[in-house]
């Protein structure tokens, strides 16, 4: 194919790759460097293995393309690419007059990701009217708590126990600013613009400093990202939650990955962004139990024994508030958290 019918392919919205006549690629449009989170020029003369490293579906379809010299199409196929995400496409193989091959792709998953973000946006409004309830029914009690703390405060003759009375008291106070934040409307965010790798450097020093050996956090930032606009203390209780969630499922032992991308033409909640910033905290931990895999977000759900299951909870809540999501995959040696957040 010509150098300028590559122009065409360019403004196409479907993933477009070709293959010359030894199975290597030749070009990508950016809609499949974006799909499959490559450069062209990097793949440029190298075969699909390369890209995907489960493609023996795709390469029977090549296959009987070529041997039938016609169009064939693989309904719902599964790839998982170099960066190791799965992907649900519709792959139409074209045979070209030169012996080359046009692969198009075409994602379809998208009702199925529609869907659930339509379920998790109903789910963190029943969550948060779940915290809201729960906050207002705790706040009360902390006041009685607290007067009573103060009256036998009064009626103790050695100094020395007050001591006692004053921990009661600073604790209830503590726990009283927790349920107002619970209970604050969402228009009163503190909105400001941000650096997403402040945030994740935050989170990054207070889990270090919590678990000083044995873990390993290691960064893998696209310093390039513009900056955001959120609230930051939200982002970092959204990371910090997560990654503590990971940090105790691997015992203090293992390895977390924290990564920054560039999304380019995004949809979230029905709503078309064209730049969107993903971050991606990965473990090497067990993985989350299959019958927790459903319900990982609801509040009081929890895959230990003391654990409070609200960290995840709060964590969707705060980043459906910025209009973004939050999905994880996760098998045993792998989970993957992926944050979405759109940029202005």
């Amino acid at each position: 194919m010509p150098d300028s019918h590559y122009l065409t392919l360019d403004y196409l919205a479907t993933a477009i790759i070709l293959m010359d006549d030894q199975s290597r690629v030749i070009y990508l449009n950016p809609a499949a460097e974006n799909l499959f989170e490559v450069s062209g020029k990097n793949m440029s003369g190298n075969p699909l293995k390369q890209l995907f490293s489960d493609a023996g579906r795709l390469d029977m379809a090549m296959l009987l393309a070529l041997e039938n010299n016609a169009s064939y199409i693989e309904h719902d196929l599964m790839l998982v690419t170099h960066t190791h995400n799965k992907l649900y496409v519709r792959c139409t193989v074209t045979p070209l007059q030169t012996g080359q091959l046009l692969l198009e792709f075409h994602p379809v998953d998208r009702p199925l990701k529609l869907a659930r973000e339509e379920q998790m946006l109903d789910q963190t409004q029943a969550n948060r009217l779940l915290l809201r309830n729960l906050a207002h029914e705790i706040k009360n009690p902390l006041g009685g708590i607290r007067g009573a703390a103060q009256l036998l405060e009064q009626e103790l003759d050695k100094p020395a126990l007050h001591e006692y009375t004053q921990v009661i008291i600073q604790e209830a106070d503590r726990l009283r600013s927790l349920m107002e934040k619970l209970l604050t409307p969402q228009g009163k965010m503190q909105h400001s613009a941000l650096n997403i790798h402040e945030v994740l450097e935050r989170v990054r020093s207070v889990v270090m400093a919590e678990v000083p050996e044995g873990l390993k956090i290691q960064r893998d930032y696209d310093i390039s990202l513009p900056a955001l606009v959120g609230d930051k203390e939200q982002l970092i209780q959204v990371i910090l939650n997560i990654v503590r969630n990971a940090v105790q499922a691997m015992h203090g032992q293992g390895r977390i990955i924290l990564r920054t991308r560039i999304a380019r033409q995004v949809t979230l909640f029905k709503q078309r962004h064209r730049l969107a910033v993903m971050v991606q905290i990965i473990d090497n931990g067990p993985g989350i139990l299959p019958e927790l895999r459903d319900k990982i977000f609801y509040p009081l759900v929890s895959g230990r024994a003391d654990g409070h299951g609200l960290g995840l909870t709060l964590a969707q809540d705060f980043i459906s508030q910025h209009h973004g999501t939050i999905e994880f995959e996760s098998e045993p040696g792998c989970t993957r958290f992926t944050v979405m957040l759109p940029l202005p």
